[in-house]
């Protein structure tokens, strides 16, 4: 199965004067985006060649840049966003970067089109950019605004036929998918267990309208449901190659015990 355990750059908000704590222990894998700058990047490039671990880059790669837009305008338009994924894997393959990982499809909620069609689009060329670069792309549905689930039920009902033809491996972010799906979630998951190829690990704390990711640990219950978390890990680890990613932020101020047995906790679970 040859399943990697990463630590996301999350997990310090991508601050450079953080990266030693990346680097946890028998940790293989880093996913990080949102560099400060070019010093940070190259800072952080050296840092997983010298510790032999393998990175992948979450777009978008520096702080000011698009995250959403590569269907509609939330922030940027579609056509600056695809040409900054477009430069991004280009940079990023050179370095030997192992992927780049997109938002995508992102929906701000649902619309009066055919989202197969601009799903089918993007799909178009994301792939032409994997093959023109030789990096692997990986697609994150994600939630639009105010949590809306319309993005990943659009990716649900896609059909799987052409999604298969353009050859994109796909990332599950477990917050997102139990948001959006709630007791259908393995309804949701079986569908890409074929393409999964990251999984981004974190448990979700409720403050207001807002919500935090958080830790995953055996014992701390915050609005998913330990069990519920156990067996979606366990369901990933029957795939293959698959990089299960922490991918908690420090806002709760998790100690340093608590996120160290939770990464026990997952690898003991993947390698059962």
């Amino acid at each position: 199965m040859a399943h990697k355990l990463g630590v996301s750059g999350s997990v310090i908000l991508s601050n450079p004067e953080l990266y030693t704590e990346l680097f946890w222990e028998g940790i293989e894998h880093i996913e990080i985006g949102e560099f400060y700058d070019e010093n940070a990047l190259n800072h952080l490039i050296k840092e997983c060649k010298d510790k032999q671990v393998s990175l992948g880059i979450h777009s978008p790669l520096m702080r000011s840049g698009s995250k959403y837009d590569l269907i509609e305008r939330v922030q940027y338009d579609p056509q600056f966003a695809w040409e900054q994924i477009e430069d991004e894997a280009k940079r990023m393959s050179s370095i030997g970067a192992e992927y780049l990982l997109v938002h995508f499809p992102y929906f701000k909620g649902e619309i009066a089109g055919n989202p197969n069609e601009l799903i089918e689009e993007g799909l178009r060329k994301l792939s032409n950019i994997q093959k023109k670069y030789c990096i692997d792309i990986i697609c994150e549905p994600k939630l639009g605004f105010n949590r809306s689930p319309a993005g990943i039920k659009y990716l649900h009902n896609f059909p799987m036929e052409i999604w298969e033809k353009y050859n994109i491996k796909v990332c599950i972010d477990i917050g997102d998918y139990l948001i959006a799906t709630n007791e259908d979630v393995f309804d949701y998951l079986i569908k890409w267990i074929k393409f999964v190829k990251v999984v981004h690990l974190h448990n979700i704390y409720y403050q207001g309208n807002k919500y935090i990711w958080t830790p995953v640990h055996p014992t701390q219950k915050y609005e998913i449901s330990n069990n519920k978390i156990e067996k979606i890990i366990r369901f990933f680890s029957q795939c293959e190659d698959v990089s299960f990613v922490f991918e908690h932020t420090p806002h709760t101020n998790p100690s340093k015990e608590l996120v160290h047995e939770g990464y026990k906790w997952v690898k003991s679970l993947i390698s059962a």
